[in-house]
């Protein structure tokens, strides 16, 4: 299982106690993947992703009272999950308690701010944004958060939410999609911590720790390697400069005998001439 699927099964485990908390994260998940039918008008979610799936149905029963109905479309790779909710009066009750209208098919509009006016309902609407259509890399290679929405005014709304809690996060557009992303491993880390995956959370600490060890040891070891090969080019340097001063000692030796037995030659003949005299 990979980290974002274990952070996603976290998430589908944890149910917030508060009504107003369940609203808003059922209406980050139907702001998401959601969609309402134009045949009958009823709404419904597809997701790949079964924790998605789970919690959604979940959602829908303790937060509505309502039975949704579940298919299971088999594929080879992935199985389909469609929830469907086929009853025109809960469809009504659970757009208006999300503040979306029947007229928006595709449910294109932001979740209206007053359903995430508080703190405890900010977290529950970037954790049902994150099981909807998130995903996080695995730490142990690289640190990379990011929440896939539709278009340009979910994600600004995402990006704001994030920002409500001091974390700087970027939008880039890919595939006609606009992605809310962070890669600071810090940022991470306050984002588990919002959507209360504490568990996850504690592994991400665990892998960044170990990690910055692994730096910190591979910094010493180089700065160490560093110093160790200055002193040996500095000792290299010194015995080859020793080592060609005897040669130079000869030279020059040699050139003061010379000069001795040219001086001494040179007198020589000078008394010769002078005794001949």
């Amino acid at each position: 299982m990979s980290f974002s699927s274990e952070v996603k099964e976290e998430l589908s485990r944890h149910l917030p106690t508060a009504r107003h908390c369940q609203i808003a994260e059922t209406a980050a998940i139907l702001s998401l993947c959601g969609q309402i039918s134009e045949k009958d008008g009823t709404i419904r979610i597809q997701t790949e992703n079964a924790y998605v799936a789970r919690k959604y149905f979940t959602l829908l029963k303790k937060t509505f009272n309502i039975e949704a109905e579940l298919a299971v479309k088999l594929n080879q790779k992935e199985n389909t999950y469609l929830i469907r909710v086929n009853d025109r009066e809960e469809t009504r009750q659970i757009l208006q308690a999300v503040k979306l209208h029947e007229t928006d098919r595709q449910l294109a509009m932001p979740i209206p701010a007053v359903v995430v006016q508080r703190q405890c309902c900010k977290r529950a609407f970037l954790r049902g944004a994150f099981l909807a259509s998130g995903s996080i890399s695995d730490p142990n290679r690289f640190y990379h958060l990011e929440i896939v929405c539709p278009d340009a005014p979910r994600a600004e709304q995402v990006q704001e939410l994030l920002k409500s809690f001091g974390i700087d996060a970027r939008i880039v557009l890919r595939k006609n999609h606009h992605v809310v992303y962070m890669k600071e491993g810090a940022q991470i880390v306050e984002m588990l911590g919002i959507m209360e995956a504490n568990i996850a959370l504690m592994n991400l600490e665990n892998v960044r720790i170990l990690k910055e060890m692994r730096g910190s040891v591979n910094r010493k070891v180089n700065c160490e390697t560093a110093n160790i090969n200055k002193t040996v080019s500095a000792a290299r340097s010194k015995i080859s400069g020793i080592s060609k001063k005897p040669q130079a000692f000869l030279l020059c030796r040699n050139r003061w005998s010379r000069w001795q037995g040219s001086a001494y030659n040179t007198r020589k003949h000078r008394f010769w001439n002078w005794a001949r005299c």
